[in-house]
């Protein structure tokens, strides 16, 4: 039996040590696995990478459809639109506007608190008659004066009065008659007085300055108007905001860049975001006369042919500039093929494209007319639906079959 001890070394087995014809090994199987390691790095390194190309469908524009120039992107505005207010400051009473109301010329829209602008109107009134009550007294005291005015110049010519009487008797008609004179223009000064607070009550009526329908309302019975801002901002500037709908159109930026292809009168095609399979006829109305520096585009005004109750003011639409029939192919009995102008290659003045075909590329010479926006019309060698190579490389020939391409397209 043995003693108890701290040693663990009396826990260790002895190993026979190896015999020195294996004592090699290890290092062998070290340098099998770094020389596959290696070799594979290696053929990594050296392999035919796969050729990266992107690809474009072909499309089509309709038979009878005019070919584009231009594409852009704006807003639905209106040319007749308003902010109605006041031309007083005054608390509104009344508001008789509701949003998307339809309203008429003239047609009342809100009313604000009259009554000191009756009250003062009355006054004027008041003033007005009292001084047409003047003409009558002054009237009786002229006649009265002239009566005198015989009667002295009859004694006088008896010399029964002295001269100074009778120019006293000739002083007081000429006074009464200027008196009447000046009452009879204080008669017009009230007239107008009263015309002006007549206006002053009118203007505490609000009406509609045309036809359109209301978009906004924006006061309440109790809040005070005025026509300026006032009050630290307490104070309503508008009652309403009207929208004539007749006189909706487009407006655009354009790059300048690309201005030289809009014409005034030229025909374009809108269509809303809210409506993308609706294609709006139109046509330019102007171009405004000056460029954004810092934006570096012109603002292009487009009126729609016909107005449709789904157009709505502040609308996004995107508008394409369409080129005229008569400049040549502008419309075709039958649809035409529209390639991206980067797959398309001249070849000693021939013009082809490199088409997938499963995982192979084929080289087809197409025949080419006119431009569609950033498209080329394609008139022989492709339709509808066929993929082409965008910008292909120098190393794309015709025939290369390459497993890897098929799996490496990115279709755009």
């Amino acid at each position: 039996q043995m003693e108890p001890t701290d040693d663990l070394s009396a826990l260790r087995i002895e190993r026979a040590p190896l015999p020195p014809e294996r004592r090699w090994l290890p290092w062998v199987v070290w340098l099998v696995v770094l020389g596959g390691a290696a070799t594979g790095a290696w053929l990594w390194y050296t392999r035919e990478r796969p050729l990266e190309v992107e690809v474009a469908a072909v499309s089509t524009r309709a038979a009878g459809s005019q070919a584009s120039v231009l594409n852009a992107s704006g807003y639905v505005t209106a040319r007749r639109r308003a902010t109605v207010s006041s031309k007083v400051t005054g608390k509104v009473v009344e508001v008789n506007v509701e949003e998307g109301m339809a309203v008429r010329q003239g047609q009342v829209l809100a009313r604000l608190d009259d009554a000191t602008v009756r009250a003062m109107l009355d006054l004027a009134r008041a003033q007005r008659e009292a001084a047409r009550g003047a003409i009558p007294e002054i009237e009786v005291r002229i006649e009265e004066a002239a009566l005198t005015l015989g009667r002295r110049q009859r004694l006088r010519a008896d010399g029964l009065v002295t001269e100074a009487d009778l120019d006293q008797a000739r002083a007081e008609v000429n006074s009464l008659k200027a008196r009447r004179a000046a009452t009879r223009e204080q008669i017009t000064v009230a007239e107008r007085q009263v015309a002006l607070q007549e206006a002053e009550l009118d203007n505490t009526i609000i009406r509609a300055p045309f036809d359109g329908v209301a978009i906004s309302k924006d006061a309440q019975p109790g809040e005070m108007v005025s026509p300026v801002s006032a009050g630290g901002g307490f104070t309503r500037t508008g009652i309403s905001t009207i929208v004539d709908m007749q006189s909706l159109e487009i407006e655009v930026d354009v790059n300048e860049s690309y201005i030289n292809r809009v014409a005034a009168g030229q025909a374009a095609s809108a269509v809303l975001d809210a409506y993308p399979d609706w294609q709006i006829p139109a046509r330019v109305i102007t171009m405004v006369p000056t460029a954004d520096r810092q934006k570096a585009t012109v603002l292009v005004r487009i009126g729609f042919d016909e107005l449709d109750p789904r157009i709505l003011p502040d609308m996004g639409v995107k508008v394409t500039f369409l080129r005229e029939a008569d400049a040549g192919a502008g419309t075709s009995t039958r649809p035409v093929a529209l390639a991206p102008r980067s797959a398309i290659r001249s070849d000693n003045g021939a013009s082809y494209v490199f088409v997938v075909r499963q995982d192979t590329v084929e080289r087809r010479a197409i025949q080419t007319a006119g431009t569609d926006g950033d498209r080329l019309e394609v008139t022989a060698g492709l339709s509808g639906g066929d993929r082409v190579v965008v910008s292909p490389p120098d190393t794309l020939v015709e025939g290369d079959v390459r497993p890897w391409l098929g799996d490496r397209l990115a279709d755009v």
